[in-house]
This record gives structure tokens, sequence and C-alpha cells, in this order.
């Protein structure tokens, strides 16, 4: 903007003439109404510029409410995995992994009796389906993202051990061994709206110094702390301390920082004995007791500052199930004298049991965490372990070849439901309860599994569609599981 001229003195009887003349006075009033116009669109426009700056601000930063920023935690899933379920054989789901004859869980006075279930009441408006709040009860924290929503993409760095840099790492579950491709190491879990960081074993092991730790359930529990063993070995060498007979309770041990790994077997938290044959033998069928939980692994629960429970695949076989020292219906059974209960129900019931057996734990520690690991599928298809089925594929599936109908989103559903049970009874108390929830992730990958890729000696002409390659998509569990630790037992982080 030009500058104002100096303003003319008024006239009066000693001023120059030149001044006055009326060409003069012309030229100064177009000057100043020049100079008005241009003053007057310089402060619009940078009114404007102030408007456009303060609706931006409030729209992507300060101004925003927390309904924008939070994931809506209660929505359904979109879709669900392959309905697979019917295709699995009773009694077939462990073969190629476990014993021929295989004891189980035996009665013992120390066993806990449990009331009925049915009388409990439903879970709290609003917290059924918190899908991905990792926290736990105890803790005020704020979950930012949702962990159980997003999507596999490349990870061009690979994973953070090779089965050649872990010293533990089963030979069952060793895949590239017996050359299975190794495109499935190259995938990363990237939750909707936020990182889920790489694990590092230094920071594990610093939030978990002198705990213990208990992976509880089937052969999939076991699977999972496989895959910690391997990846906190890559910091530390751990020493193994104890192992039964039929290698279903072990111990492992890192002194440097007095940390102590477990893992308890029990294929569905109840008591279970399996259904003889008219010789008296086992057969593939269970009855399980559903107000008696077994003492392999409750009555080592006073030991533990940190719980991981799981299970559900043991339940698609033909089971009987038990209240109260009589038979009161089945799962899978077709008999005309049975209610049918479906699978769903006796999952709900049996997790129900668990978890109000933990948080009533007696000689438990006060500030024992218990995270409860969501129910993860097979992938067989045209067939299952020794019938033929296969599952080859070579990378993650696509969101659009989910099923939305399958088992799997309803059996997770009931465990949700029951952790957030679990959190309103213990919400008064010390006792904390979460949720990894990894159905999703898990139901993408098909191409995770040993398939055949194996050593034959062991079992022959049979596929593993059920249990997870190490290194593998199953890592990703550990992932989530640290990402819970450290929210409630926080720990310098590792530079």
């Amino acid at each position: 903007m030009a500058p104002l001229p100096t303003s003319p003195s008024s006239p009066s009887t000693t001023a120059s003439p030149r001044l006055l003349h009326s060409s003069s006075s012309s030229e100064w009033s177009a000057v100043v109404r020049r100079n008005v116009k241009s003053s007057l669109l310089l402060l619009l426009l940078l009114s404007t510029v102030f408007v456009f700056s303060v609706l931006y601000s409030s729209s992507h930063g300060f101004g925003s409410t927390a309904a924008e920023e939070v994931v809506v935690l209660t929505r359904s899933p979109l879709v669900g995995d392959p309905d697979v379920s019917s295709r699995l054989m009773p009694g077939e789901e462990e073969r190629a992994d476990e014993p021929a004859n295989v004891n189980q869980e035996q009665s013992s006075p120390a066993e806990i009796s449990l009331p009925s279930a049915n009388s409990s009441s439903p879970p709290p408006p609003g917290t059924a389906e918190r899908t991905g709040d990792q926290s736990v009860v105890g803790v005020r924290v704020e979950e930012s993202c949702d962990m159980s929503l997003g999507k596999w993409v490349r990870e061009p760095r690979g994973p953070v051990y090779t089965n050649l840099t872990c010293p533990t790492l089963p030979d069952f579950k060793n895949c590239q061994k017996y050359g299975k491709d190794p495109g499935h190491l190259f995938w990363r879990w990237q939750p909707d709206g936020c990182d889920l960081p790489l694990f590092s074993p230094e920071r594990f092991l610093a939030v978990v110094r002198g705990k213990r730790l208990a992976f509880i359930g089937d052969s999939l529990a076991r699977n999972q702390m496989d895959s910690l063993l391997c990846l906190l070995s890559q910091a530390e060498a751990p020493t193994a301390v104890h192992r039964d007979a039929l290698d279903r309770f072990r111990t492992w041990h890192f002194p440097a920082h007095d940390f102590t790994l477990m893992a308890m077997w029990t294929e569905f938290y109840a008591h279970a004995a399996p259904v003889l044959d008219a010789g008296g033998k086992p057969t593939a069928s269970f009855d399980i007791h559903l107000d008696r939980l077994g003492a392999g692994w409750t009555s080592r629960l006073p030991e533990l500052d940190y719980a991981v429970v799981s299970g559900g695949n043991w339940f698609f076989r033909v089971n009987y199930l038990w209240e109260g020292g009589r038979r009161v219906g089945c799962v899978n059974c077709r008999e005309a004298n049975l209610t049918d209960l479906g699978i769903a129900y006796a999952v709900r019931r049996v997790v129900r049991a668990a978890l109000e057996a933990i948080a009533r734990c007696r000689g438990c520690k006060p500030g024992l965490a218990t995270f409860l690991r969501t129910y993860t599928p097979d992938h067989f298809e045209h067939g299952s372990w020794f019938s033929g089925g296969y599952c080859n594929r070579t990378r993650p599936l696509e969101e659009g070849e989910l099923s939305s109908r399958s088992i799997g989103w309803e059996l997770r559903r009931a465990q949700i439901e029951e952790v957030a049970r679990a959190r309103e009874a213990a919400s008064a108390g010390s006792r904390r309860f979460g949720v990894l929830d990894v159905t999703k992730a898990m139901m993408l990958r098909a191409d995770g599994h040993p398939g055949g890729h194996y050593d034959k000696r062991w079992v022959r002409n049979a596929s593993d569609c059920l249990h997870w390659c190490l290194p593998g998509p199953v890592d990703m569990w550990n992932d989530v599981l640290l990402r819970s630790l450290a929210r409630i037992s926080p720990a310098p982080l590792v530079r």
C-alpha cells in the first residue's frame, strides 16, 4: 500500500495561491480514495485467511472430540473366516501333534467346585464387544486404537528371529527346515489408525523382570509359548527348569531378568475325562464337568503374576456336558435323548468358570493379571488332518475372501463377553482381566500353517492346518501381549 501523503494545510489568507488551484484538490481526493480502497481490500483478505485457519484447526486438531478420535469398539465384524469347522473330524485336531495314547487331567481333591453359571447376570451394557480394549481393570488407560481391526502389510525386514537363530524351536514347527515357501514370513499386522511396534525382546524382559507368566490352554497355547521363547532368546538364552513326562507342563527361566515362563496344559479348563468304548479304551470324546475345574492348572495359579488363557478347538469333537453329577447335554453328539447345546455354549461356560475361579483365587497374588487370547481357526481346505485336507496358500487372504457366517466369530464373541463380565465383577478389586483379540488377524493367515512341511518320521500322510509355523503369524500374538503388559507394568524404553 502506498504511503498516505502529508495532509495539506487548511486554506488561509497566508497560504500559497498555488495550493488553492482546483486541479490540485481533485488529484488529492483521487489519491485518498485509491488508498482507502486498497486498505479495505487488504483487511478483507487478512480476515478471510484468519477464518479459514481457525476452521482448519478445529477439524484436525485440538477442536476434535473424543468420539471423533477413538475407534468405536462396539461395531460388529464385517466378515469372518471360512467355515471350516464342519470339515474338522472330531478327535483329529491334535493327532498330528500329540502322542496317540494321551493321559488327560486326572481328578484330584484339589479341583475347584463351581456353582452353576446359568444364574449369572448378563454382561453390563456397553461392555460385551470391547474388542480392541487391551487395557485391564485397575488401570485407567484410554485405548486410542483397536488392535483387532487392521490388515497384513508387507514387512521387508522379515521376522525378529529365524529358524536358525532360535535354540528352542520345536522341530514340528520348523516349517522352513522342511521346505515351506518363506513368503509367509514377510508380513506384519497393521492395525487401523495406529502402529503395532516390532517386538522388542529387551523391552519385554524389562517389563516382566522378576515375574512369572504362564500360557494356560492346549497345544495352541504351547505354540504361543514357543514363539515367545524364540523371540526372547534373541536377547537372553533361557534355561529349561521343568518338563513333565508328557511334555504338557514346561517351565523356563531367564536368569538375568529373573523371569519365569511356563506352559500349563488344559483342553477345556474344566475337569474332563475321556469317554470309554465297550472295551474300556478311551475314545476321542470327553465328559466335561462344567462345575469342576481341572487341578493341573488351577493348583499352579498362586505362583503367577500373569496368566494368558486360551482355547476352543477341542470343542469341535463329540463331547458330553455334565453338571451336578448328571449329564445335561452334549456338543456335536446327534443323539435323540440328549440336547446338543452347541460349541459356543460350552466354550462360554468353561471360560466363565475359569475366569471366576481366577477372580476368587484366595492364594493368588493380589495383582494377578489375566489375558484371554481369542479363538483362532484352522484353514483346512478340501478335507482335514488325515483325509486330504491342505493349506497351501502363499499369502494372506483378502478380507473379501472371509465369511461372516463362521462359528469363529460366535466363539470370539462369547469369550469377549465373559471377559467383560469378569472385569465388571473385579472392578472393585485388584484382579485384572484383558483381551488379546487376534481372531480376525489369524483368520486371514491361511498361509501360516505347517501343512505337510514337517518330519514325516513322526506322522505320515497328515496335514497340520491348525498350528502355526515358527517364525510366522503366531509371533503377532506376542506383539499384542507385549503392548498389553507394557500398559500395566511400564518399563523404560530400550534405545
